[in-house]
């Protein structure tokens, strides 16, 4: 494809991801206080990020190959409609204080957050190799007002849950069920044409023989050997989602230990969601001049920071706690589309929605070790150690973008 990414599939893209950032931001926003009060440990407390994120590694096989055999807008559909699903799973566990029920509906739920990451692939499959980085946060900076609106309604869907006999922790889940399937009847209805029609749709040609097709490398570039980019632009974002999840799971729990109320953390994990997504098109438009190496450098950097700066903040300190959160959301998107064009420009069209699956099943099971990991370091040494713990992972995707810019070219 040349030129360009074409407009209407890339707007229908957009319009979904404004919808489903809504059911996105439902889960970390109150999911581990949610699970705190149904199991009654703040050790377990972070429970359900990895589970979600779990179910999101689950989600992102079954997503990958849907969407390579089906086309793109088989897999997404398929994946929000599994997150409609876990949502309403997750308020019936709530009504019915049943543990056994909310476990396997947060499993569920992680796969209508694995589709929302995914169509950064669908987006990247729509422009030419230098606008990858532009059409990847494109569709990643659509997710920004969904995203940043879900975790403010956290009162007014609380409220509409009590109306409704239902725990008021439970109510942007209902939000989240209501996000998702519209998301899923948008893609359904407009999205045409397929950003990946057919898997044999690649560079050799339609007349190719099926194998030759399948084996056609990528250029290896200025990035690097294919192989590098795939494992260094892999490794990048599996840290910056451990790191990210590790942090911001706990950050309502510290904020609640301290006599903040749940309008508090919402508003801080907004501002974080904001971060993670409103920074996309300048950070896109740099991997584009500059080579994802270094993006993913800075992406190491700023995760640092926000580690430093969420050790020291003081406990009583919403802004402090808050620009760690906001440093750790740029962080991560920093990571997040540097990682994705560097992923997608060394995988050939004839496995890349498969390879793309499995990538994303790494980095769901990343933020599974965070989530799962967070609570029993929180409960062992507090939140300044997890923060540091968080800061010391996250220095290391530096070395990480260095090792991967070497070989063809370095960093352009």
């Amino acid at each position: 494809m040349t030129g360009a990414a074409p407009r209407r599939p890339l707007a229908v893209l957009v319009f979904s991801q404004v919808l489903s950032g809504a059911g996105l931001a439902a889960g970390i926003t109150v999911g581990a206080l949610l699970a705190e009060d149904m199991l009654g440990s703040t050790g377990l407390a972070g429970v359900p990020s990895a589970l979600f994120t779990a179910g999101a590694a689950v989600g992102a096989v079954g997503i990958g190959r849907l969407s390579q055999h089906r086309g793109r807008r088989a897999g997404l559909i398929l994946g929000y409609g599994a997150g409609v699903l876990g949502s309403l799973g997750v308020v019936a566990a709530a009504a019915l204080g049943s543990v056994l029920l909310l476990f396997p509906s947060l499993l569920v739920y992680g796969a209508g957050t694995a589709t929302n990451l995914m169509a950064r692939y669908a987006g990247a499959e729509l422009a030419p190799p230098e606008r990858r980085g532009r059409a990847v946060s494109t569709v990643l900076c659509a997710t920004t007002l969904g995203a940043v609106a879900g975790p403010n309604l956290v009162t007014a869907t609380g409220d509409l849950a009590l109306a409704w006999g239902v725990p008021r922790l439970a109510g942007p889940f209902l939000l989240a069920a209501a996000a998702f399937g519209a998301a899923a009847v948008v893609l359904a209805a407009l999205l045409r044409p397929e950003p990946l029609p057919q898997p044999a749709a690649s560079a050799a040609g339609p007349d190719a023989p099926p194998d030759d097709r399948a084996a056609a490398p990528s250029a290896p570039g200025p990035t690097g050997g294919p192989r590098r980019g795939l494992l260094a632009g892999t490794a990048v974002m599996l840290l910056t989602q451990l790191v990210m999840i590790a942090l911001m799971t706990m950050t309502p729990v510290h904020l609640r230990a301290h006599g903040h109320d749940a309008q508090a953390a919402g508003l801080v994990i907004a501002l974080h969601v904001g971060a993670m997504f409103l920074p996309s098109p300048l950070t896109g438009r740099w991997v584009d001049r500059v080579g994802p190496q270094r993006v993913a450098a800075a992406s190491g950097v700023t995760l640092l920071a926000a580690g430093l700066i969420a050790m020291l903040a003081p406990p009583h300190s919403v802004a402090g706690l808050a620009v760690a959160l906001v440093l750790l959301g740029l962080g991560w998107n920093l990571g997040l589309v540097s990682g994705t064009a560097w992923v997608t420009e060394a995988l050939p069209p004839a496995r890349r929605a498969t390879s793309q699956g499995l990538v994303d099943v790494g980095i769901a099971l990343a933020g599974a070790t965070g989530g799962m990991a967070s609570g029993p370091v929180l409960a062992a040494g507090g939140f300044p150690v997890l923060a540091l713990v968080c800061g010391v992972l996250a220095a290391v995707v530096v070395p990480v973008a260095a090792l991967g810019a070497r070989g063809a070219g370095g960093a352009r």
